[in-house]
């Protein structure tokens, strides 16, 4: 049995399931399959999952409301798969807390390539954390701790962030005052290579804001710089 990472295959359709499913059985991958919500608990109750594929259209608990319910409690990485064509299903589904999208029909290599991307990027600060001293950032009424991946609020309600919301936000905070390109931004959150595949830093910052903002439609601590960027305008300590 391979020991490659263990992807969760949530769609309605038999089929669907199966072609996915044999396509990154053959890449290494561990599989599970779940037609609805419902199936797609009992697999995560069961065991440990590193990303699920989560269908948009499921019959009962659609794919929005579960992406919104899972990352309530959890940072599992999520790719959210629709036929449909509409942009705003597909910011939707972002600002719902999942990681990437990906429109139906899709072919094998693209798939596999933003699997690895996400995947890639879930783990690439696990694995680096352990060389550096763990650090806890506070800015406005926000303490964010990079060792346990935690963004708390002064009054100790934790927030959740997924892994996109997450990169960016330590970039932010490791450079306060800045004006910071987008292209710096994906940069600086993703890597180059995984920027060729990622959505719009735009959508990621929008999400954030929702976040951390006491009026998102008025920001203070992540202000738009026009023509430049972004800018972290709080001051930040570090410990």
């Amino acid at each position: 049995m391979t020991d490659g990472p263990h992807i969760l295959v949530v769609d309605d359709h038999r089929e669907i399931r199966d072609l996915v499913s044999r396509a990154l059985v053959k890449e290494g991958f561990r599989i599970s399959a779940a037609g609805d919500g419902k199936a797609m608990r009992k697999v995560l109750a069961d065991g440990r999952i590193d990303l699920i594929l989560l269908d948009l259209m499921l019959p009962g608990e659609d794919g929005l409301s579960l992406c919104r319910a899972l990352r309530a409690e959890s940072n599992v990485p999520i790719i959210m798969l629709t036929a449909k064509g509409e942009e705003v299903d597909r910011v939707i589904g972002l600002e719902m807390g999942a990681d990437d999208y990906l429109p139906k029909p899709f072919g094998k290599r693209e798939l596999i390539a933003r699997i690895k991307a996400v995947l890639r990027r879930s783990r690439a600060d696990s694995v680096a954390e352990p060389k550096r001293r763990p650090r806890r950032f506070h800015f406005d009424r926000w303490i964010f701790n990079t060792d346990t991946r935690e963004l708390l609020r002064d009054d100790g309600v934790g927030v959740p962030l997924s892994t996109g919301e997450y990169d960016l936000l330590l970039a932010l905070v490791e450079r306060p005052q800045r004006v910071l390109s987008r292209d710096q931004l994906l940069d600086l959150a993703r890597g180059r290579a995984a920027a060729a595949l990622d959505r719009s830093v735009d959508t990621q910052v929008s999400r954030l804001r929702k976040k951390i903002e006491k009026d998102p439609g008025d920001p203070k601590i992540i202000q738009t710089v026009w023509g430049g960027g972004y800018v972290f305008t709080p001051a930040v300590r570090q410990e």
